[in-house]
């Protein structure tokens, strides 16, 4: 596996990679991406084999833009207008698949719908443009561990299963794009993201249904949409969540300014000194590595996360630290961050 930077060299490579049916990792504002050209079976069928990903779950389709996204799926006018709020960003929309889209069936699971996402990063849209094609970019990690925020963290975990790795630096959010699933004028969030609930509200004019994340979560066969399985984000040590005081023997993760417990524990890993809850977000996935590292080097029993708010961005980060700590069973430790299509029927 080889790592180029933010270069038209490194752009056009690769496109060329993506357009012969190769895997690339690449940056978004959220996490890194394993891209492969969305409508090519056999590409979308490399990314399942090299995150060891279970084919019932669906993948996002990266587009550039909404002009794009209007070729594979059907928009509504409420999807329209959070296109139009918030794309390029942190949010997926799950349409009905159009009849006439190229996307491979391997990223919609044999749904009748489609997840798409306009990314932020400028690199991420630059090779979109190279490929003039949407690409299907789970996380690229193995299938249900720590989702990678770092060029450095792709190549740790996934070696010579991609054939490029585009280093764009850190990822700004650091958390998975929230999911919404749009039908007629309702709106339901499947998965809280890297966009706050109370955003996404104030430009629907309602509140957000989440019955069908509650309703998929037990479908471990079949889920909505993606990061739904009960395990998830999951590092190799055991978390314990909303812990005031860590164990000596334990990583103790923190959030806002630590109690003098805290200030003479010896494994101590900070989310954000200052409460910031983007700050926190940010570090989320780098700070759980770090602290799994720490575990296993130092033989210790597991990681003590502290209290986060459940308000703004604390509500993703809680999603994600509650499936981390969920017992783990089945192919993997959980399903990776990749986004899934919806079947409104399940």
């Amino acid at each position: 596996m080889r790592c180029r930077g933010q270069t038209k060299s490194a752009i056009e490579e690769a496109a060329a990679i993506l357009r012969s049916g190769g895997l690339v990792a690449i940056p978004t504002e959220t996490v890194y991406g394993l891209a492969a050209d969305a409508c090519d079976d056999a590409a979308v069928a490399k990314i399942f084999e090299a995150k060891g990903r279970p084919s019932f779950n669906p993948l996002i389709s990266h587009v550039a833009d909404a002009e794009m996204a209007r070729g594979l799926v059907v928009f509504s006018p409420l999807a329209e207008k959070l296109a139009a709020a918030f794309w390029p960003g942190p949010l997926t929309l799950v349409l009905p698949r159009r009849t006439t889209s190229p996307l491979s069936h391997l990223t919609t699971a044999g749904l009748e719908t489609a997840a798409v996402r306009a990314p932020a990063h400028p690199l991420a849209q630059a090779v979109i443009a190279a490929v003039g094609r949407p690409l299907a970019a789970p996380s690229a990690n193995r299938s249900g561990m720590v989702s990678p925020t770092t060029a450095a963290h792709v190549a740790g975990g996934l070696g010579d299963r991609v054939d490029l790795v585009l280093d764009g630096g850190a990822c700004v959010i650091g958390l998975e794009s929230a999911i919404v699933y749009v039908e007629g004028d309702a709106a339901t969030l499947l998965r809280p993201g890297g966009l706050a609930r109370a955003d996404i509200e104030a430009v629907i004019g309602a509140p957000l249904d989440r019955v069908q994340d509650q309703k998929n979560a037990e479908n471990q066969s079949r889920p909505s949409a993606p990061g739904m399985l009960k395990s998830h984000y999951a590092p190799a040590a055991a978390l314990r969540l909303d812990v005031e005081e860590a164990r000596k023997s334990e990583v103790a993760l923190l959030f806002g300014a630590p109690s003098p417990a805290h200030d003479a524990h010896p494994y101590a890993i900070q989310l954000s000194a200052a409460g910031d809850l983007r700050e926190a977000a940010a570090r989320l996935f780098a700070a759980m590595r770090e602290a799994d590292a720490l575990c296993a080097s130092e033989t210790l029993s597991g990681i003590a996360v502290a209290p986060i708010p459940n308000t703004g961005l604390g509500e993703a980060i809680n999603d994600r630290l509650t499936r981390a700590a969920a017992p783990r069973h089945g192919f993997a430790a959980g399903a990776d961050s990749t986004h899934k299509s919806v079947d409104p029927q399940s």
